[in-house]
Parts: C-alpha cells; sequence; structure tokens
C-alpha cells in the first residue's frame, strides 16, 4: 500500500461558539482530530499530514506529539486547503486519502474498504458517499450509468440536483499526481467564493478520468461536527461503541447507557461496573472488579478483586483485593498495595500504603509511606506542610496510630509502636514505644451548678 492522508483541520468552526478550534473539542476523551489520526494510523497510511490554520498551536498541543503540518493562512476552502501540500507531495508517486478533522465517527473497517475499491477499479480518484432520506446541506453526487459526473453543493443545487439522496461524505482518495493536476486547474467561480475540492471531480470526468464512489452502508459515520449538538451526538455514538465493545470481551456493564467510559481505557473480564461511573484517560482496570456508582477514576492502574464505591481515583496505582471507599479521594501518586483497605472520607496523596494497611475514615495521608499491617485511627492527619515545604511521614509494620492523632512532619514511626488517642506528634517514635502526647484531663466537680 502507497497511500498518505491529508486531514483537512484549518477552519475556525463557527457554529462550535467557542474560542477553541472545532477539531480540538473532545469525542469520549480524544480530541476529534486525534481521532481521525489514530483511525488513519490503524489503516497504516505512510504519513498523516495536517492541514492547519487557525490557532495551529493549540491543535499541536492538543495531539501532544510531533506531527506533520502544513499551513493554510486563509481559510478559502477545501481545495486551497489541499493546495497548501502541494510542495510536501510533489514528488510522491502514490495515493492520497483526504479526510476532514471533524468526522469522528470514521470506522477503520470503512476506509480499508474504500481504498480496497480504489485499488481494485484502478480508478484515478475514490469519492465516499452515503444514502439520505433527507439530505440538505450536503453535496450531491451525479452520476451517469453507475459513474460519478460530479458533486454539487448544497448552495449550487437547482431542484432536480436537491431530489438526489446520495451524498459526499467528504472523505476521498486521489492519484496524487492527478490530484494536483486538477487543483491548479480550479476557480472559485461560486456562491461562497471557494475553491471547493469537489471541483476536482468534473476537471477529471472532463478530462476522461475514471471516477468511482463506495456507498457507505451506515450513514451516522459521517456525521460532520459543527455544533456542540452535533458534538454531543457523536460523543453518544462513541460511547455506545465502547460499551459495546466491552460488553463483547467480558466486561460486565449494569447499564450501558449510564456508563460513561473514554475510549482509551481497558478493563478486564468480569468487572462490574455499576451506573454512574466515569472512566477516563489511560485507566486499566484488571479482572473480577467492582466499580459502584459516583465513582471517578482518571489515569490510573486498577489491580483485580477490587471493590471501589463512590470515590475518586486520579493517577495512582491499586493493586489486588484493596477495598475503597464510600467517598474516598485518592490524590495523584498513591499506591495501594494488597489488602490496603480505604473506608470512608479518606483522602491520600503521594502515600505508599503496604500490604493489608487499614484506613478506616475521615483521616488525610499525604507524603506519606505506612509499612503492613499498620491501623490508622479516625481522624489521623499527616501535617506535611509547614507553609513553605512538603515533609515526609514514614510510618513502620504493624503500627497502632490511634483517633485523633496528628503527625507533625517530618517524622518517622517504628514497627509496632503505639500512638495513643488525641495525640500531636512532633518527635520520632522508636520502635515497639507508646507515644502519647496530649493536654492532661482534669475534672471540676459540680461546675455547671
Amino acid at each position: 500500500m502507497k497511500l498518505v492522508s491529508l486531514i483537512l483541520a484549518a477552519g475556525k468552526g463557527t457554529r462550535m461558539k467557542s474560542d477553541l478550534p472545532k477539531v480540538v473539542h473532545k469525542v469520549n476523551g480524544i480530541p476529534m482530530v486525534k481521532k481521525i489520526m489514530n483511525i488513519l494510523e490503524e489503516l497504516n497510511v505512510e504519513k498523516n499530514i495536517l492541514i492547519l490554520g487557525h490557532k495551529k498551536e493549540v491543535v499541536l498541543k492538543s495531539i501532544g506529539e510531533e506531527k506533520i503540518y502544513v499551513v493554510q493562512n486563509e481559510q478559502l476552502g477545501t481545495g486551497h486547503a489541499v493546495m497548501m501540500a502541494k510542495d510536501m507531495l510533489k514528488d510522491y508517486d502514490g495515493d492520497v486519502m483526504v479526510v476532514c478533522g471533524d468526522t469522528p465517527l470514521l470506522k477503520v473497517e470503512t476506509l480499508k474498504k474504500l481504498y480496497a475499491k480504489h485499488i481494485a477499479t484502478k480508478a484515478t480518484t475514490t469519492i465516499l458517499t452515503s444514502i439520505y432520506e433527507d439530505p440538505f446541506g450536503y453535496g450531491r453526487i451525479v452520476k451517469k450509468n453507475g459513474l460519478v459526473k460530479s458533486i454539487v453543493e448544497q448552495k449550487e443545487a437547482d431542484f432536480e440536483i436537491q431530489s438526489i439522496k446520495e451524498v459526499n461524505a467528504g472523505v476521498y482518495v486521489f492519484n496524487n499526481k492527478k490530484l494536483f493536476e486538477a487543483l491548479s486547474k480550479m476557480d472559485n467561480n461560486n456562491a461562497q467564493k471557494e475553491y471547493y475540492l469537489t471541483d476536482v471531480i468534473k476537471i477529471q470526468v472532463e478530462e476522461q478520468e475514471l471516477v468511482e464512489s463506495f456507498i457507505l452502508e451506515d450513514n451516522e459515520e459521517i456525521l460532520g461536527v459543527n455544533s456542540k449538538i452535533q458534538l454531543a451526538q457523536a460523543e453518544k455514538v462513541l460511547r455506545v461503541r465502547k460499551n459495546i465493545t466491552l460488553m463483547e470481551e467480558g466486561v460486565i456493564l449494569i447499564d450501558p447507557q449510564a456508563a460513561y467510559i473514554e475510549e482509551s481505557v481497558k478493563i478486564g473480564k468480569d468487572t462490574i461496573i455499576h451506573p454512574g461511573v466515569v472512566l477516563q484517560g489511560k485507566t486499566v482496570i484488571g479482572e473480577n472488579n467492582e466499580i459502584i456508582g459516583n465513582t471517578r477514576i482518571i489515569d490510573s492502574l486498577i489491580g483485580e478483586n477490587v471493590r471501589i464505591e463512590s470515590s475518586v481515583i486520579e493517577e495512582s496505582t491499586i493493586e489486588n483485593k484493596v477495598t475503597i471507599g464510600p467517598f474516598a479521594h485518592i490524590r495523584p501518586k498513591t499506591h495501594l498495595k494488597e489488602e490496603v483497605h480505604i473506608g470512608n472520607f479518606v483522602e491520600t496523596k503521594k502515600a505508599i500504603l503496604e500490604k493489608g494497611v487499614k484506613v478506616g475514615h475521615l483521616t488525610y495521608l499525604g507524603d506519606a509511606e505506612i509499612g503492613e499491617y499498620t491501623n490508622i485511627g479516625a481522624g489521623t492527619i499527616t501535617c506535611n506542610y509547614d507553609g513553605v515545604n512538603k515533609h515526609k511521614t514514614i510510618i513502620g509494620k504493624n503500627v497502632f496510630v490511634g483517633s485523633d492523632t496528628e503527625l507533625v512532619a517530618p517524622i518517622n514511626v517504628g514497627d509496632l509502636a503505639v500512638i495513643g488517642a488525641g495525640s500531636v506528634i512532633t518527635k520520632d517514635v522508636p520502635a515497639r514505644a507508646l507515644a502519647v502526647a496530649r493536654g492532661k484531663q482534669f475534672i471540676k466537680k459540680e461546675w455547671t451548678k
């Protein structure tokens, strides 16, 4: 296969009513332009060439990696946009697939079939088309004897042309050399005063080149996202596709319509996802877990046989047989090892909890290392911030920390130590020691009398 792609991503997208370029708006967790790039990479194109214009720096930042691109400083139409790649492709001897950066519902299987037909028919150009009962707004495919003769835009179409139901999907495969030969001959003599890429078809037909079409059965795939309403429609379609794929792979979704699972999330079989769960980013979840409603997990690694209820987990690692929640907040760089229990209203940040640690409730552990099988009583706080710097608390194995304890870091507590409830600990505690630091209780009899 000798194929490169051109991704049209230069427009402002004024109907989006946004300060952001249209193509950086996310669908199921991925910017639209990045979604298109992922699809084309699955197609194994030699390279993707982005055609950028409006706020190109924002678009490049949303992709998050170095990419090949050219710039269309003035948006003078799709034909003009493709012309920007002329110098980059002047010595290329192969085919070019042109795709819009705002069509995130396209499937790689569709593009494979489109290109396969292009190769099989030896066409100069092959166009992806679809059938709409109400084709208003789309360019119409005019044919004769089954072959494409022209594409007429809505604003240029007379009554007879408007009755055609086969429409242009905005995806093309061109012979590179003949594409740029035709582009050099186009003009902007139309209602919009723009250079239409569709005029290439008319020019090629006049020169007796073979122009084919591939009719797509599922016209949902060619939805172009031009507004926040269409963005929500695309989001819903991709979310449904993701959930179907997960269920086919053995994941249990109690209510697929109420599970919000982004494109890049991976989940193992027999994991149960309850309604109201939000899974985002690079999250990877193992097998046989149960994740209960109102839980949000972002960019985290979850092991097996884990139970999480109504909690937030960010950029953290959760090992096997851990229980979390309800109402816990596991903040970035937390590592919970096997059999750790995190109860209700517990917050951790940059904390490592070794095997079997129990933190039942109402606790904050920040910048902390907690040894195996240590019990942290309710209301414990690691006081990690002195107003300028963060400091670490290190607690050994099998330590018992009484309720309502404050550990003022930096501090070390040795193995098997015991800390009395209500203590404010400011000095290191040796192994096996008892530490109590609180005001002495006194009683005044008959005080209220």
